[in-house]
């Protein structure tokens, strides 16, 4: 069962707001968690595991609208990107493929996470790899545009992997624990 189901029984659209809000500040928070690498223009940040743990823990819609909201935050002028960066012209540089899969990689951790795939260890496992590829497949993609093919996985693939394999098996201890105490 998805936190927010429990947590609110209402599905008052103030509370759900409120919790969406909770977690784009979440996602601003963990953008600060960013380490640049030398030879590339992505850096190393928490958003990442902010996006598995906000769908496996708010599903598809709420998780969704957390997203998006951070997203707006930063294209409004928020500091709330990687780095303390900001503007909607971050969205078209070398990180913005990154940023603008976070929307479908949380919908599809969440809607797995509704559909009971965060209630078998394995699953949960399962899950956030999905989310995460979601999340290499679109910065990948657009980072190939501004960088070309033959650079792209050494710059904005292969360097993130053994991250990338710490904040899955982070995501997915903590959500399945999360799930277990919900029971």
């Amino acid at each position: 069962m998805i936190l927010t189901e429990q947590l609110i029984k209402s599905k008052s659209l103030t509370a759900n707001i409120v919790i969406a809000l909770s977690g784009s500040i979440l996602l601003a928070l963990l953008a600060r968690l960013s380490i640049p690498v030398p030879f590339s223009p992505v850096p190393i940040t928490g958003q990442t595991f902010g996006i598995l743990f906000l769908g496996g823990v708010l599903g598809s819609r709420i998780g969704t609208l957390s997203v998006v909201m951070y997203i707006v935050e930063g294209i409004i002028g928020l500091p709330v990107f990687a780095g303390g960066t900001t503007g909607f012209l971050y969205l078209l540089g070398p990180t913005g493929g990154y940023l603008i899969s976070f929307i479908p990689a949380v919908y599809l951790v969440g809607y797995l996470s509704e559909k009971e795939w965060t209630n078998k260890f394995t699953a949960t496992f399962l899950t956030m790899i999905f989310g995460t590829s979601v999340i290499f497949i679109f910065g990948i993609s657009w980072l190939a545009v501004t960088a070309g093919f033959e650079t792209t996985l050494s710059i904005g693939l292969y360097p993130y992997l053994p991250g990338a394999a710490i904040k899955i098996i982070l995501a997915s201890v903590i959500v399945y624990s999360i799930n277990r105490l919900n029971k």
